[in-house]
């Protein structure tokens, strides 16, 4: 990746993380995706409002690392519109993405902000750790979701 990319890159994540898109509680959510990082205390709930399996709204809420806070900002957007199975396409894309930086940025859009991650293995909890708890709330599953079995 070339210095000037880094550099837009870095920029692209502290915006999300000072100024994060769709950080409130979701009025009408009907489901609820809870993720928490032991390693660093990363703490965030995700809240969608679904129309039977497409993410009509999305929302999160918590605290966290930088890295953590843009990621949950950036997949917020992201989520929005998609059907439950293209929710799990993108996981798999932007999983791929910030564990090897090699990842298909094909369809990943602003998300591709996250190929540098996998070079700080810590840090890679932090970045995937909101779409695990998306993950969980599409599928409606309960209760809280770690990052403490992530393979970094």
């Amino acid at each position: 990746m070339s210095d000037e990319l880094d550099e837009l890159y870095q920029q692209v994540i502290l915006d999300h993380c000072k100024a994060p898109r769709n950080f409130h509680t979701l009025d009408g959510a009907n489901r609820k995706g809870e993720g928490y990082n032991p390693l660093c205390g990363d703490n965030y709930t995700v809240f969608l409002k679904m129309d039977g399996d497409i993410v009509r709204e999305a929302s999160f809420q918590g605290s966290g690392c930088c890295i953590s806070k843009a990621s949950a900002s950036l997949m917020t957007d992201a989520v929005k519109g998609r059907n439950k199975s293209e929710v799990k396409a993108l996981f798999e894309k932007v999983h791929d993405l910030v564990m090897t930086g090699n990842g298909d940025a094909e369809g990943v859009g602003k998300l591709a902000v996250f190929a540098g991650v996998h070079k700080f293995p810590a840090r890679v909890k932090c970045a995937i750790l909101s779409w695990h708890a998306v993950l969980a709330a599409v599928e409606g599953k309960d209760g809280p979701v770690s990052t403490e079995n992530e393979k970094n």
